[in-house]
């Protein structure tokens, strides 16, 4: 039988509905490099999650992914801080499959849904997930640990442990 998924149905219903993105990689001294996603996509099976990225914003992070595959993926809701973190070593970039556009189009908005929900003018979160999404990169990997990393207590906990 195989190994349970890292991501339950709730998770990915969660990181799939609107939360902040961001994705790093690190170069070969582990200096760690970030930039903010646009969205994700987590598969059927939920085994593999697909970060969003704008090429023109994060050339040093693809070469990165490209060299040695390592990515941690962090995904927050910013009205509550609910926070989590995947990480993987199989990472490999793409092309968006047709249907992300909108997937993101949907998460986008309801991010921004959020940020003004807190005070936020709508004009500042459009303006920070703005881009053109010619430019989107699609970087698929398994998850191989998972950490909650919402403020508090729990923060650091593994999810569901490394496998």
């Amino acid at each position: 039988m195989a190994d349970k998924p890292l991501i339950d149905e709730e998770l990915a219903a969660f990181l799939q509905g609107g939360v902040s993105v961001h994705v790093a990689s690190r170069g070969p001294t582990n200096v760690p490099n970030l930039v903010r996603g646009i969205g994700c996509r987590v598969s059927a099976d939920r085994r593999q999650v697909t970060a969003f990225v704008l090429a023109s914003q994060c050339g040093a992070l693809l070469a990165e992914i490209a060299m040695n595959g390592a990515i941690a993926f962090v995904g927050s809701l910013p009205s509550t801080h609910r926070t989590v973190q995947l990480k993987g070593t199989d990472a490999r970039t793409g092309a968006p499959l047709p249907g992300d556009e909108a997937l993101v189009a949907r998460q986008r908005a309801a991010l921004v849904e959020d940020l003004v929900s807190m005070g936020y003018p709508p004009g500042m979160p459009r303006a920070l997930l703005g881009g053109d999404w010619s430019e989107a990169v699609a970087i698929t990997f398994t998850p191989s640990a998972a950490f909650v990393q919402t403020p508090g207590p729990g923060a650091g906990a593994p999810l569901g442990g490394k496998r």
